[in-house]
C-alpha cells in the first residue's frame, strides 16, 4: 500500500488554509453499524493492510460473542516483514519488499502463527509514540542486498533480520500467540477472497495481479453485479468486509469523509449536495483497472451503510489515518464508488449468499 497516512496530514494542514463546508450537509442517516473497534492510525506506515485486517478481525470476535479484543497490528507486519525477506532471498531480490501486503496475507499468517494483542506487543520502541516504518524498511532491504551480494549466503541473515526488528519493532514477548489464536475460535480457512474483473473467467480463482500481491492469493472471480449483491448481502447479516481498492481520485475526500463518483467533478457544491453520479459498468471498471486508474491503494474495514438525505445509499467505511475529519476517521462511500474503485474485499464465507455458494 502506498503510504496514504502521509496523505492524512496533508489534508489536515490544507484544510486548516482553505474554509471546507462540513459533510452534514449531505445529511447522512445510519442505518445500520456492525459493532466494531475504535479508529486506530497507522501513522508513518504502508500497513494499512494489517490495520484494516486487524479492525476486521476485531469486529469478526465481536460477531462471535467472544468480546472486544485490541488485536497487535505488529506481531503480524513483523511476521510478514519476515516472509517477504525469506520470498526477496529465494528469488534472489528479483521480487518485491516493501511495507504492503494484503488482507489474506494477515488471515493467513494468523492461521499459520497465531495472534498477539497490542498490550503485549504495540511495536513501538521506548517512548515512541506514531510507528514509522520509513527507516526500517531502508535498514532491512539495505540489510537483504548485503546478503545477496554474498554467492552462497548463510541462514545466518535470519537471525540478523530479526535483530533489526528488535531495534525497531521491539523484541517478541514470551506468549504464545498459537495459544491465543486456539483460544479465540477463529479458522483462518472460514475467510475467503472476492474481486470482479474479466480478463479472468467468472466463478474461478485466479490470483490477482497488483503489485502487494507478493504471496499469490487467490481470489474467486464475480460479475460486478454479484459481488455487490454479496457485499450488501454480508453487512445485512451482520457480517463486516475488509476492502481493498483505489483512493487517488479527486473525489475520495478522507478530511470531510466522503468517496463519491460524481458525474461532474467541477460542479462548485459537489462536495456539499448530493448530485449524480456515474453508472458504472463491468467494461468500465475493466478498462479502469487495466489503464491503471484504478491500483491497489489501500485498504479499509466496512462496518455499515447509510442513506442521504435523497435517499441514496452509502456504505461505511472504517480508515486507519485516525480521527481525522468531519466523520472522526469514517468514510462514506458511494455505491459508484465501489462498483467501480473495489479491487478486493474480504469476508467469512457466512457471510456469502447461497447463490454465490453454489
Amino acid at each position: 500500500m502506498k503510504n496514504r497516512s502521509v496523505l492524512g496530514l496533508i489534508i489536515i494542514a490544507l484544510s486548516s488554509l482553505v474554509p471546507i463546508q462540513l459533510i452534514a450537509q449531505y445529511d447522512f442517516v445510519d442505518i445500520k453499524t456492525i459493532d466494531h473497534t475504535g479508529i486506530k492510525s497507522q501513522d508513518i506506515t504502508g500497513t494499512c493492510w494489517s490495520f484494516s485486517t486487524s479492525s476486521f478481525i476485531e469486529s469478526e470476535l465481536m460477531r462471535l460473542g467472544k468480546g472486544e479484543y485490541d488485536v497487535s497490528e505488529m506481531f503480524i507486519v513483523r511476521k510478514i516483514y519476515q516472509d517477504k525477506a525469506n520470498n526477496y532471498i529465494l528469488r534472489q531480490g528479483s521480487a518485491a519488499f516493501s511495507q504492503g501486503a494484503l488482507a489474506h496475507d494477515l488471515i493467513r499468517t494468523m492461521g499459520e502463527e497465531g495472534i498477539l494483542l497490542d498490550s503485549d506487543y504495540p511495536g513501538l520502541i521506548g517512548e515512541d509514540s506514531l510507528h514509522d516504518h520509513s527507516e526500517m524498511e531502508a535498514a532491512l532491504k539495505g540489510y537483504l542486498d548485503g546478503v545477496l551480494s554474498q554467492k552462497h549466503p548463510s541462514q545466518k541473515w535470519k537471525v540478523g533480520f530479526s535483530g533489526i526488528l528488535d531495534a525497531y519493532l521491539g523484541e517478541l514477548p514470551q506468549k504464545d500467540p498459537k495459544q491465543l489464536y486456539a483460544q479465540l475460535g477463529l479458522k483462518a480457512s472460514d475467510y475467503i477472497s472476492f474481486t470482479s474483473f474479466s480478463h479472468h473467467p467468472y466463478n474461478k480463482e485466479f490470483i490477482l495481479e497488483i503489485p502487494d500481491n507478493y504471496s499469490n492469493g487467490s481470489y474467486h472471480n464475480l460479475k460486478l453485479d454479484d459481488m455487490m449483491l454479496l457485499i450488501n448481502h454480508a453487512l445485512d447479516n451482520g457480517f463486516t468486509i475488509c476492502w481493498d481498492g483505489d483512493v487517488s481520485e479527486k473525489s475520495f475526500k478522507a478530511k470531510q469523509g466522503l468517496a463519491i463518483l460524481p458525474t461532474d467533478i467541477k460542479r462548485d457544491s459537489v462536495f456539499q449536495i448530493p448530485g449524480e453520479e456515474i453508472e458504472v459498468d463491468q467494461a468500465m471498471r475493466q478498462e479502469a483497472f487495466e489503464s491503471l486508474n484504478t491500483t491497489d491503494d489501500h485498504l479499509m474495514h466496512l462496518i455499515g451503510w447509510a442513506k442521504d438525505k435523497n435517499g441514496t445509499d452509502y456504505y461505511i467505511i472504517k480508515n486507519s489515518w485516525g480521527e481525522i475529519g468531519d466523520c472522526k476517521g469514517l468514510i462514506y462511500m458511494s455505491e459508484a464508488y465501489v462498483r467501480m474503485k473495489t479491487v478486493g474485499i474480504l469476508v467469512h464465507q457466512e457471510g456469502v449468499p447461497k447463490k454465490i455458494k453454489r
